[in-house]
């Protein structure tokens, strides 16, 4: 059974940076497809971004592209989620999931809070 945990959240002022990270169960971490998304307050959940299993190729919503960064540790079975230049309006619940394609979550993690104030 995978599991997946997500650390990292907290409070964060407007214009600055937080690094989730999300620590998996498993011996298979490294042929995983990983992703990240996000669910505000009141609002559907959003894919953020995906990586593929060798964390050579990842790819972005439009909503963070260039502000924020996945990467993996495979040997580590962690996948990161590097966030800068962070808005209010990045203000969620974090989550991490395995992925079927690019961005079909099957595996889920327990979240983690990320509050950026203005």
């Amino acid at each position: 059974q995978v599991q997946l945990v997500e650390s990292g959240g907290g409070l964060v002022q407007a214009g600055g940076s937080l690094r989730l990270s999300c620590a998996a169960s498993g011996r298979t971490f490294s042929t995983w497809r990983m992703g990240w998304f996000r669910q505000a307050t009141g609002k559907e959940r959003e894919f953020v971004g995906g990586i593929n299993s060798s964390g050579i190729v990842a790819w972005y919503a439009d909503s963070v592209k260039g502000r924020f960064t996945i990467s993996r540790d495979n040997a580590a079975s962690t996948v990161y989620l590097q966030m800068n230049s962070l808005k209010p309006e990045d203000t969620a619940v974090y989550y991490c999931a395995t992925l079927l394609g690019t961005n079909n979550p099957v595996v889920w993690g327990q979240g983690t809070l990320v509050t950026v104030s203005s």
